[in-house]
């Protein structure tokens, strides 16, 4: 008898920061390329959120400022590798950072979510 285990996807949020430099429709786009890898992977992006342009607590790379958005989304561990590989790649990409999230991070997301925060300029979310 063959078993094959289960793959149940996980709650994940990244944040990355793109150059300050790009105009305000580029950083729509590289969003978009980031988003676009999610989706092909079968991720259910729950709620994205775009902080905007924001100073950054210390210079990286000679930029003082970047593109902040936020990402939450629900995904195999195999999109993981694949999404941090393209961020490192892509030169636009100052920083990044994606986290598992456990069942109190997840309760806390839902729950800011229903309150309406972060919800004003939603890229692609359900």
């Amino acid at each position: 008898m063959d078993i094959k285990p289960k793959k149940i996807k996980n709650n994940y949020e990244t944040t990355f920061i793109v150059s300050g430099e790009l105009t305000e429709q580029e950083h729509k786009d590289v969003s978009e390329k980031f988003l676009n890898i999610m989706k092909d992977a079968d991720a259910d992006i729950l709620n994205v959120e775009q902080w905007g342009l924001r100073k950054l607590a210390y210079p990286i790379n000679g930029k003082h400022n970047g593109h902040y958005t936020f990402v939450e989304f629900n995904s195999f561990g195999e999109l993981i590798e694949k999404l941090e590989r393209e961020f490192r790649y892509d030169e636009r990409v100052i920083r990044f950072l994606t986290v598992r999230l456990d069942k109190h991070a997840v309760a806390y997301n839902i729950k800011r979510r229903e309150q309406g925060f972060g919800m004003r300029q939603g890229l692609g979310a359900k």
